[in-house]
């Protein structure tokens, strides 16, 4: 057997130790989605569970998918377990609105909605007692507010947290997790606990009179690796047996690892299936001298925020979506331009390699990241704004497939690193308007990381043409799919 064919047996088999461990999370809970008035609600509950009601809410440009590991323990914990998009977010048709910095804007309305879950909920299990609430992030504001005005809601649960409307005796049951590389909201964690016995620390559960408070910290974990932290999902469960008097026997395992090897065992097979595509792709060329490398990496990432901020953008319904699609197809075209003066031009386009990258990359990947990560699939408002990118994206793919190939590994670093550059420079320029790009730049990092590998061996066999294109269609999927929908006259 060779190293290749031996390579792709292990990331075989790694998969499917993924997929077995991931899915004995599910097995045995019933899984049923519906909707609560226009809010897409999963309920998940082991067979004839009749424990307490727990609503879980997602953080900003999250989705129910993301809060999985959470809500899964707690199911088979015996609880009944609710979690819901947020307007805009997930599969969610709704466009967030209302006014962003005011209590009585979109936080408002963001409570109403968490509102019509916990009542709704309450009603369909018939549940007599308190529901608890459980949030991360963006949606701690709005489960503690909405804590202190509903009369059924009991303990919360607030991962990597900060509300204002936290005071020493509100809300009077609440454990705080947070990631150890939180550093801002470790404090804050560490405050709301203080507030009730003076110094005390992480670790500690504190009590006066009626009050109970707990801040708690996840090891080795940032923003999103919080929600994978077995450490938190115990202390969650802990703390809500306590609230109900309740002994749950559930074994906490291991979700983020086994996540992160079926992604990466899904992304090493594209390796072995590239080389069943027909070799068509001419001979690479040399590396770009650096002189011209400069000029075709530094002219782009100036050039595209200095004229995109000047146009003023506001026709998609996303978060900064059409000044991308923007500053997308300013810097593609630009950086095509230099190419083809440098005789760098594209091949010709093999539809064969161009469809295998997209099954493989939206459809097997792409499943796997909305079934046991985060939302993955749009909702038929997103298909327009996903089009809409895909002007943008794909221009900008393609320079940068011709562009990396032949390229010395820091030569397609730096063109990388030239992009994000380029769009932290945009958000220099125009920080009111464009602050929310810095939110991009992770994904799009994760981007070239993920699918950058995948195209590289594909253009190895079919050229850089079809995988510019079908690298530009995915990244537009990509970016369509994860940031909010938002009203026409939202203000912030």
């Amino acid at each position: 057997m060779t190293l290749r064919a031996l390579l792709a047996v292990l990331a075989t088999v790694l998969a499917c130790l993924a997929l077995w461990q991931l899915e004995g999370q599910r097995r045995g809970v019933d899984i049923a989605s519906f909707t609560v008035s226009d809010t897409p609600v999963t309920r998940y509950a082991m067979a004839g569970a009749d424990g307490p009601v727990v609503v879980i809410a997602h953080g900003f440009a999250g989705s129910r998918q993301m809060m999985q590991a959470y809500t899964l323990d707690l199911a088979r914990a015996g609880y009944r377990v609710w979690a819901f998009d947020f307007e805009g977010h997930g599969r969610n048709r709704v466009p967030m609105s209302g006014d962003v910095n005011s209590l009585d804007g979109t936080t408002r309305l963001l409570m109403a909605q968490t509102g019509r879950v916990v009542r709704a909920a309450v009603a369909q299990e018939a549940w007599a007692g308190e529901v608890a609430l459980l949030g991360h992030s963006m949606a701690t504001d709005i489960i503690i507010r909405t804590a202190l005005e509903e009369d059924r809601v009991g303990p919360v649960v607030a991962i990597s947290a900060f509300s204002q409307a936290v005071t020493e005796t509100e809300p009077d049951t609440l454990l705080l997790i947070t990631g150890a590389w939180e550093a801002g909201l470790r404090g804050f964690a560490r405050e709301a606990v203080e507030m009730v016995t003076p110094g005390a620390g992480e670790g500690q559960t504190v009590q006066a009179g009626a009050v109970t408070r707990r801040a708690v910290v996840a090891p080795l974990a940032e923003h999103v690796a919080v929600l994978h932290s077995r450490l938190g999902r115990a202390e969650a469960i802990a703390w809500l047996d306590a609230a109900y008097g309740r002994v749950s026997d559930v074994a906490v395992r291991a979700t983020g690892p086994w996540f992160l090897a079926l992604m990466f065992a899904i992304v090493a097979l594209a390796a072995p299936l590239a080389r069943l595509l027909p070799q068509r792709a001419p001979p690479a060329r040399k590396a770009m001298r650096s002189r011209q490398f400069v000029l075709v990496v530094l002219v782009p990432a100036l050039l595209a925020p200095l004229l995109a901020v000047q146009v003023e953008t506001r026709l998609l319904p996303v978060l900064v979506a059409d000044y991308l699609a923007l500053h997308l197809a300013l810097y593609g075209v630009c950086q095509m331009a230099f190419l083809w003066v440098m005789g760098r031009r594209p091949e010709g386009l093999r539809p064969v390699a161009v469809l295998a990258l997209l099954v493989w990359g939206l459809g097997v990947f792409g499943f796997a990241l909305d079934r046991y990560g985060a939302n993955f699939w749009p909702t038929p408002e997103r298909l327009a704004i996903i089009m809409a990118l895909s002007l943008g994206a794909v221009p900008f793919m393609l320079a940068d497939a011709v562009l990396a190939r032949g390229a010395l590994l820091w030569q397609r670093l730096a063109s990388r690193s030239g992009f994000i550059l380029s769009l932290a420079l945009a958000i220099l320029l125009d920080t009111e308007r464009l602050f929310f790009l810095a939110m991009i730049a992770p994904v799009i990092l994760l981007f070239f990381l993920i699918y950058g590998l995948m195209g590289r061996w594909v253009a190895a066999r079919a050229g850089a043409t079809s995988v510019g294109v079908a690298l530009g269609l995915i990244l537009a999927w990509a970016l369509g799919v994860s940031f909010p929908l938002f009203a026409p006259g939202v203000t912030g």
